[in-house]
């Protein structure tokens, strides 16, 4: 009883660091003691992702050291795509295609949410953001939420930001980046 109410007292101090628990995604637990790959094949919204993922041989890259900022498109957002677009991409000649795609949807770094939106207040509403496959976006605010403008004007929103994985973080995101034309 008495290892109880110290226990109590040293909660009620504030002296045991809070952990907040990383978000849900897709219906399943993101565990950060995994790396993106790991716990990216257990969300549901994000079999679309995975699946190119696979076909453009980026599994043992987006599973290494990092770290990375993966901007992941839900299946959604591969949705809004014109049909048969996802189709074209998987195919194995479009490879170098479906790769720059995606590359482009991740940033050699640990962005965090709150350093992005420092970024975009510090460069003054937009802050550009250069990915792994050469492109160049633009990150920027619409009230609370992060936004990424892609090289086609297309504008996707941040939906669940700072996921965090051993190798990075994800932030979920409701449009595909796509690179400029």
């Amino acid at each position: 009883m008495k290892s109880i109410r110290i226990a109590a007292a040293i909660l009620a101090l504030g002296t045991v660091p809070a952990f907040a628990e990383n978000p849900e995604v897709g219906g399943a637990p993101m565990y950060e003691t995994k790396n993106i790959v790991e716990n990216a094949v257990n969300s549901a919204d994000h079999t679309t992702l995975v699946a190119a993922v696979k076909a453009a041989g980026l599994v043992e890259t987006l599973s290494g050291a990092g770290p990375f900022t993966v901007f992941a498109p839900t299946n959604a957002a591969f949705d809004k795509l014109p049909a048969g677009t996802v189709e074209t991409l998987l195919k194995p000649e479009n490879k170098d295609q479906l790769t720059k795609i995606l590359t482009c949807h991740v940033v050699a770094a640990n962005a965090m949410s709150d350093a992005i939106v420092k970024m975009i207040a510090d460069d003054k509403g937009m802050h550009p953001v250069k990915t792994v496959g050469g492109c160049e976006f633009t990150a920027m605010m619409d009230g609370d939420k992060v936004q990424i403008k892609d090289g086609q004007g297309n504008v996707a929103t941040v939906t669940i930001a700072d996921v965090k994985q051993s190798n990075g973080v994800i932030h979920v995101i409701d449009t595909v980046l796509l690179p400029a034309s």
